[in-house]
Order: structure tokens, then C-alpha cells, then sequence
């Protein structure tokens, strides 16, 4: 009898609980009303079994209690009861699945009129492309991806050239259109889902999956990687922004073309040079930082990180933070340059010699490189860092701006702004270092890769000579 109770009970709290639970759907934000349909229909459908089966079992229970009087029949064949069960079952199965097929079909069948955007994902980075003013996407192959063409569109492919590219995982969508997401993977299978849209899809490399939806309110919603795609998945996220029609045509008018980004200059060393004179008295004449002023070492930083930290810095995603006051002092002299400026100072700072700076940072080397092994999936084995996934260069820089900067992510005083894209993950990824010696074990190892990493330079650029 006691069994019986408990089944009793734990069918009627489930039933409570699924009716009464805090926990529910992300309010739908697009036109897929028909998913939320189709999950409801599992629950009701599953539900209505699991209490009957449950039901039947404490029915079973009570009825065919232990009674000493009473013998166990033999019965291996029941045609009528069988016959009933696979009936039922079919029922069931069917009720599961067919509006699954139905609404599989819709989300599948692309409207003639969505627009297009691909996503591009690598480990751990979302990328994003949209047609140009041609209304066609350019020819793509493995075979041109580099640092500087991550997309892999074909540079001899006029249709290419005005293709939009986005290299942050910042993606804007008009409202009340309909959009085809078509997605690609540069490495690994990963999967683009926006919780709030009920829409997600995998992306494969080697091959273009997709699906579509109509954003139906605006605002900001998440997107992740819904595929355990390596030891950063969790961190894997963009920002999706559905917005007015007029302001996403507005947005898309900024951002740059293939063709731009095929033509950026490098940078001019020599108006750098001048620009940089208002660096030097915290970040020394040749780059090589300044600890009494806090100026950390800028020699050899790559020049990616070192442009998206100033973008930073002018448009308020560091620096804002009222704990972080070394970062305030960047903002003035941040604002003092523009995009050219900024290219022009970072190619001057690349014709700086790049000795390793000094340690100062002592601790368990051995302990840091188990620790490290988290950090090695972005920044590379020998901390030579991966322009691919925005990931800068560690070895033989300032120990000690490493560990500053380590604990401003541990303690959100850096990457908490929602412009600071990547700061967001090292929050998330930087959570693995529970502690100070924990940090200053990593950067202690992230010390010894200083010598390997410049040999390993200086080999690149001997093997590029002959």
C-alpha cells in the first residue's frame, strides 16, 4: 500500500508541478507560435501516459497485493490486449509526431521574400554576412579563409565585393520581415539557436544548412551555440538586435564591405609614429610599457586586439566601469584618434622591436600549464594567440597587466559592458581561476611560453627570408 501512496503522490505533484512551475518558455519573440504548439502537444501527450501507466501501475499494486491464498495465472498470449496496446501506441507516436513533420516543412520552406543572412561560426565566434546591394551573396571555398579573409569569399568574385561582412557576433534583423539564416562552419559542427525565437539549426562544416523566421518584437535577444562544439561552447555567443526597419537600413549602410576590408590600408608608420608621442610617457618610446605609470607593454600586441580595445575604450565599453580607474585615463587619449589613426599607431607599434618583457609574476609553472590548457584554445599552445577567433598574443607580454587584467574579468570590472563582446566570454572563461595564486600560476607559466613563442618567430621570419 505504501508504494501505491507514493506513485499516487508523485503523479499528482508532477502534474502540480508542470501546471504551477516558475519555470516556463522565453516569451515567444517571432512567428513560430507553431513550435510552442508542437512542444505543448509532447507535454499533453507524454503527460497523458506517464499518468496512466503510473495510475495503472499503483491500481496494479493495490489489487495484486500479496495474498497468500491467491496463484499467479499463466497467460503468454493476450491478441485482444496486444492489439490495443499497438493501437494505442500508434495513436500516441502519431499525436508526437506529425505536427512535428508539418511544422519541420514550414521551417524548412524558405518565403520568396525573407532576406538573407549567413552565420558563420568557428570555435568560439559567431560571424556574419549579408548581401550587398546586389542582392547576392559572393562565392565562398575553405581554400581563401586566412586572418584576413575568415569568411572565405572568393576575392576574384565581382558578386563578393559588396558583400556586408560582420565580424562581431552582433547580428541586427528588421522586424515584422522574414529572414533565411543560411549557415556555414569554418571547423567544427556547431549550432545557432535564439532561445526567444524558437528557431535553431546546426551548422556544418563542409556544407550550407538553413532555416528562417519573422522577428515579431523588437529588442535584444541571445543567440548560443546549442552543439557542444569544445571546451568554449559555453561561451559561444552573439547578440541578436531586432530593430525598426529604417535603423537596420541605417546600420547596414555603416558596416563595411568585403571590398573595404579587402582595401584597408595597413596603417602609415610614420604618421603613427607622431600620433603616438602623446603614448609615450606611459607606454615607453618604443612600446615597451611603463609599471610606474600602469602603461602596459604595446610592443608586439597584436594589432587586431590593439584597434579593438581603442575602438573600446572610445565608444564606452572599457573604461566605464567605476573600479576600473586606469582604464578611465585610457578614454581621453583613446578619443584623440580616429580609424586611420588607429590603424596608423598600431602599424607604427609592428615596426617596434618585440624583446619579451621582464617577469615579475612568480608562481607554480607546472600548475599554470594544466590551467592553461582552458586558455590555449583561443590564445594558442604557446600563447602566440589566434587572430581567427580575435584571440591576442600572451607570451612576453607585462605579467603583471595580465594578472590586473584577469581579475578585473574575475570581478566584472572589465567585459560587463553589452558592446564588449568578447570581454563577455573571458568573464565566462576566466571563471576556471578561483583564485589570486590560481592567476598568478597561469601567467607564471604564460612566462615561460615567452621564449618558445619568440623563437618560433624568429624562425617564421628566417624560413620567410630564404
Amino acid at each position: 500500500m505504501a508504494i501505491a501512496i507514493a506513485l499516487i503522490l508523485i503523479t499528482a505533484a508532477s502534474v502540480l508541478f508542470y501546471f504551477l512551475s516558475p519555470w516556463h518558455l522565453s516569451p515567444l519573440a517571432s512567428n513560430w507560435g507553431a513550435i510552442d504548439n508542437t512542444i505543448l502537444m509532447s507535454f499533453l501527450v507524454t503527460g497523458f501516459v506517464f499518468v496512466i501507466l503510473v495510475s495503472f501501475m499503483a491500481a496494479a499494486v493495490i489489487h495484486y497485493r500479496y495474498d497468500e491464498k491467491r496463484r499467479a495465472g499463466y497467460d503468454p498470449e493476450n491478441k485482444k490486449l496486444e492489439i490495443w496496446l499497438t493501437a494505442g501506441s500508434t495513436v500516441g507516436i502519431a499525436a508526437l509526431l506529425v505536427p512535428g513533420l508539418f511544422v519541420w516543412s514550414d521551417f524548412v520552406g524558405v518565403p520568396d521574400d525573407a532576406h538573407r543572412v549567413e552565420v558563420v561560426g568557428s570555435q568560439w565566434h559567431w560571424m556574419f554576412r549579408y548581401p550587398g546591394e546586389d542582392g547576392e551573396f559572393g562565392q565562398v571555398h575553405t581554400r581563401f579563409m586566412n586572418d584576413d579573409n575568415p569568411l572565405g569569399i572568393d576575392p576574384d568574385d565581382p558578386e563578393g565585393q559588396d558583400d556586408v561582412i560582420v565580424d562581431y557576433p552582433v547580428i541586427y534583423l528588421p522586424v515584422d520581415r522574414p529572414v533565411e539564416l543560411r549557415l556555414r562552419s569554418r571547423d567544427v559542427i556547431h549550432n545557432f539557436k535564439v532561445p526567444n525565437f524558437r528557431a535553431k539549426m546546426d551548422a556544418l562544416p563542409g556544407q550550407i544548412s538553413a532555416f528562417w523566421f519573422t522577428p515579431t518584437e523588437t529588442g535584444d535577444f541571445q543567440a548560443v551555440c546549442a552543439q557542444h562544439c569544445g571546451i568554449a561552447h559555453f561561451a559561444m555567443r552573439a547578440r541578436v538586435k531586432v530593430v525598426e526597419e529604417d535603423e537596420f537600413e541605417a546600420w547596414l549602410a555603416e558596416q563595411s564591405t568585403f571590398a573595404d576590408h579587402q582595401a584597408i590600408s595597413a596603417g602609415d608608420p610614420d604618421s603613427g609614429q607622431a600620433l603616438y608621442q602623446s603614448c609615450v610617457a606611459c607606454h615607453g618610446d618604443a612600446g615597451q610599457g611603463n609599471p610606474d605609470q600602469n602603461g602596459p607593454r604595446l610592443a608586439g600586441m597584436d594589432r587586431r586586439y590593439f584597434a579593438r580595445q581603442i575602438e573600446n575604450f572610445r565608444k564606452g565599453a572599457r573604461g566605464d566601469d567605476p573600479n576600473d580607474t586606469l582604464g578611465a585615463e585610457m578614454v581621453p587619449f583613446a578619443n584623440m584618434l580616429d580609424t586611420q589613426g588607429i590603424r596608423d599607431v598600431a602599424a607604427y607599434l609592428n615596426t617596434l622591436p618585440t624583446e619579451t618583457a621582464e617577469a615579475t609574476v612568480s608562481g607554480n609553472t607546472d600548475r599554470g600549464k594544466r590551467l592553461y590548457r582552458t586558455c590555449s584554445a583561443c590564445h594558442g599552445p604557446a600563447g602566440e594567440g589566434r587572430p581567427a577567433v580575435n584571440a591576442p598574443r600572451l607570451a612576453g607580454m607585462d605579467d603583471w597587466y595580465l594578472v590586473t587584467q584577469l581579475e578585473n574579468f574575475r570581478n566584472g570590472v572589465r567585459g560587463r559592458h553589452p558592446d564588449d563582446m568578447y570581454g563577455s566570454q573571458m568573464i565566462d572563461m576566466v571563471q576556471f581561476l578561483a583564485n589570486e595564486q590560481d592567476i598568478r600560476d597561469v601567467v607564471a607559466y604564460i612566462n615561460s611560453l615567452a621564449g618558445a613563442e619568440q623563437a618560433a618567430d624568429n624562425y617564421s621570419e628566417a624560413d620567410a627570408e630564404e
